[in-house]
C-alpha cells in the first residue's frame, strides 16, 4: 500500500464513527384538552340544574342539535395534532360534559370510531351536571389507577353552604409502556366577578397541588401533565404564587412545574376572548422532568391551540373569537366558545 492509499484508508477509519452515526427515530404522542362548551344530552336529569338543554328548556336542545354538536367536537378531537403525528390524539382531556353517555356517543362516531378510545369518567357533584373526562387511546395507553378528588368549597358570604363544583379527574398509566400521571381539571368560573371568586380558584390549585405532591412522594421520579379549563390565566396567583410554576427551563428542577402556556399568553396568544380581550384559561403544565431532557423516555417538544379557520367566528360583533355553539343571538350552530390546547411528547426509538 503507497502512502496516498494509506491516508485515505486512515481518514476513513478515522471519521467512520461520524459517517456511520445511527439515524435517529422518534415517536411523537399528541396530548389534548378541549371545553366543548356543553355537550348535553337531550334528556332532563331532575337531579341536575340542565333544563335549559331539553327540548322545552330556554335552548330549545334538541337531537338535530345534539347530533350536530357530537359531529362538530368529534371533527375537532379527530384533526388535533394531525398534522405532524399523522393520527389524533392518543390522550385527550374534556370538560363541560354531561354524562358517560355523551362520551360514549362521540367515541362511536365516524370521526373517532376506528381510533378505538376508551373512557375514564366519573360523575361530579356539580350543580349543573357538567363533568371532565379523560378519552385515551386503547393502542397507547393502558390505565392503571384513576380517582376523582372532590374539591370542596363554601360560598364566602354563606359559610355554612357548600359550592359544588368539579372534581379533578387522576388518571395513571402506562403511555407506551411508560408510566405517566395525568390530572384533567375544570376550575370554579369567574362568576360574580373575578376577585370575588378568586379564592374558589385559589382553592382548587392547592388541591392539584396536593394531588401532584403526593404522587411526587411516591415516586420522586413521577412524570405528571395537569390540564384543564382553569378559569385563570397562566399569571394569576393560583399558578405563580400557589403552583409556582415556572414559564422557563432556567433553574428548573425535575419537580418543579413548567407552563410552556405563560409565555403565548405574553405573545397575545388566547384560547377564548371576552370584550376584546383574550385569555388563555385551558393549559397543559408538568413536571420539569417532562422539559429538562436528561432522559431517555418521553420529553415535552412543543405546545399549542388548535384554532384552524373554521373554528373562528368570521363576522359580526364577535369576528375572530371561537365559533360557539350558543352566543347572545341564541343558538349559532358553532363548536365550542373555546379553542382546544394540546402539547407534544417526544421519545427518542433508539435509546433503551
Amino acid at each position: 500500500m503507497n502512502y496516498n492509499s494509506f491516508l485515505l484508508v486512515s481518514m476513513y477509519l478515522l471519521f467512520q464513527p461520524i459517517f456511520s452515526q445511527e439515524k435517529k427515530d422518534y415517536e411523537i404522542q399528541t396530548i389534548a384538552f378541549y371545553n366543548v362548551e356543553n355537550l348535553f344530552d337531550t334528556e332532563d336529569d331532575p337531579d341536575t340544574f340542565d333544563d335549559d338543554r331539553t327540548a322545552n328548556g330556554k335552548d330549545a336542545w334538541n337531537f338535530e342539535k345534539y347530533k350536530q354538536k357530537i359531529e362538530h367536537i368529534s371533527q375537532v378531537l379527530s384533526e388535533i395534532g394531525k398534522e405532524v403525528t399523522k393520527t389524533p390524539p392518543s390522550i385527550i382531556g374534556l370538560c363541560e360534559i354531561e354524562n358517560k353517555a355523551v362520551l360514549e356517543g362521540l367515541v362511536s362516531h365516524p370521526n373517532l370510531k376506528d381510533y378505538h378510545y376508551g373512557i375514564v369518567h366519573y360523575d361530579s357533584p356539580d350543580e349543573r351536571g357538567i363533568d371532565v373526562a379523560l378519552l385515551y387511546r386503547k393502542e397507547h395507553f393502558q390505565p392503571i389507577n384513576s380517582k376523582a378528588r372532590k374539591l370542596i368549597l363554601y360560598e364566602s358570604d354563606n359559610p355554612g353552604k357548600r359550592d359544588y363544583t368539579r372534581d379533578q379527574l387522576v388518571v395513571s398509566g402506562l403511555l407506551n409502556k411508560e408510566e405517566i400521571h395525568f390530572i384533567v381539571n375544570h376550575w370554579p368560573s369567574r362568576g360574580g366577578g373575578e376577585a370575588r371568586s378568586a379564592y374558589k380558584r385559589e382553592k382548587a390549585a392547592y388541591l392539584n397541588k396536593r394531588i401532584i405532591d403526593s404522587l411526587i412522594k411516591i415516586n420522586p421520579e413521577a412524570k405528571i401533565i395537569s390540564m384543564g379549563d382553569f378559569n385563570d390565566d397562566p399569571t394569576n396567583k393560583s399558578f405563580k404564587k400557589i403552583l409556582n410554576t415556572k414559564p422557563t427551563k432556567k433553574e428548573l428542577l425535575p419537580t418543579d412545574l413548567y407552563n410552556p402556556m405563560e409565555n403565548m399568553l405574553k405573545q397575545g396568544k388566547g384560547s377564548l376572548a371576552y370584550r376584546d380581550s383574550w385569555n388563555l384559561f385551558d393549559q397543559m403544565f408538568m413536571t420539569g422532568n417532562l422539559v429538562l431532557g436528561n432522559d431517555t423516555g418521553f420529553q415535552f417538544y412543543q405546545a399549542g391551540i388548535f384554532n384552524k379557520p373554521y373554528l373562528i367566528t368570521t363576522a359580526g360583533q364577535f369576528r375572530g373569537y371561537p365559533s360557539r355553539t350558543y352566543g347572545y343571538s341564541g343558538y349559532e350552530g358553532g363548536y365550542s366558545d373555546h379553542f382546544p390546547v394540546y402539547i407534544y411528547l417526544i421519545r427518542d426509538l433508539n435509546s433503551k
